[in-house]
């Protein structure tokens, strides 16, 4: 679901940059995952690589590149922000990963992230994208999604509408195994000021650790969690 502004050449460029911000490849993928001609994905690869916008390894594999970091961290996120002070303590409860997912078209990005300092965890930098087929954070978004977006994810997603409609009676979500085999995880909806919800905060850990029924034991924190940084928006 990207936007096209109409402008051939920054259009196909933000292409690019979308195709490795999904999967870090090779040129060759790159063409196939585009559409675009090899001598035009590699001009714009490189084109992108000059400004850091994307970096390359030894064996040729394109990677977002550190300018994007540098820009993005001149803009301030008051998601983020708000996250911030929230995330540390849902940490100390649980002992486990803590993600905030925003919905970004047919993706969602990982925002802010606290891990546990000791042990196994789920590893989710901030600024990966990932799918929405499947995951707690993704059936949140899902769920209060409006319609046209639900019907578009739903055609590729694990979970099916009736899913969708117990998460928004209950107010949460939990997976087991949907996202990466043998990590589960519980999220909650995070609103705005007028009530909308603009993104999910998650629990996400081992199964064997967390239990494939971890709504019955962070349900309840989780919620908070979610609550303080909504007041915090």
């Amino acid at each position: 679901m990207r936007q096209y502004s109409g402008i051939g050449v920054l259009d196909k460029a933000m292409a690019v940059l979308h195709t490795v911000a999904e999967q870090p490849c090779v040129l060759s993928d790159l063409c196939e995952r585009t559409g675009l001609p090899r001598a035009t994905a590699h001009r714009l690869a490189v084109g992108l690589e000059v400004h850091q916008l994307l970096a390359r390894d030894d064996s040729g594999v394109w990677t977002l590149g550190p300018g994007l970091a540098k820009l993005a961290a001149t803009m301030p996120d008051p998601l983020a922000e708000a996250a911030s002070s929230v995330l540390p303590r849902l940490r100390e409860l649980t002992d486990e990963s803590i993600q905030v997912y925003r919905r970004d078209g047919d993706r969602r990005v990982c925002v802010a992230s606290a891990e546990p300092l000791t042990g196994l965890r789920d590893t989710v930098p901030v600024g990966a994208h990932m799918p929405m087929s499947g995951g707690s954070a993704a059936k949140v978004l899902a769920a209060w999604a409006d319609s046209a977006t639900q019907r578009s994810l739903l055609a590729d997603a694990v979970y099916t509408e009736r899913h969708l409609a117990e998460i928004r009676r209950r107010g949460w979500a939990q997976s087991v195994a949907e996202r990466e085999p043998g990590v589960a995880s519980i999220a909650a909806p995070i609103r705005d000021a007028n009530g909308a919800v603009i993104a999910a905060i998650s629990v996400s850990g081992p199964v064997d650790r967390i239990g494939r029924r971890p709504g019955v034991r962070w349900a309840s924190d989780l919620l908070s969690a979610a609550e303080a940084i909504s007041r915090r928006l």
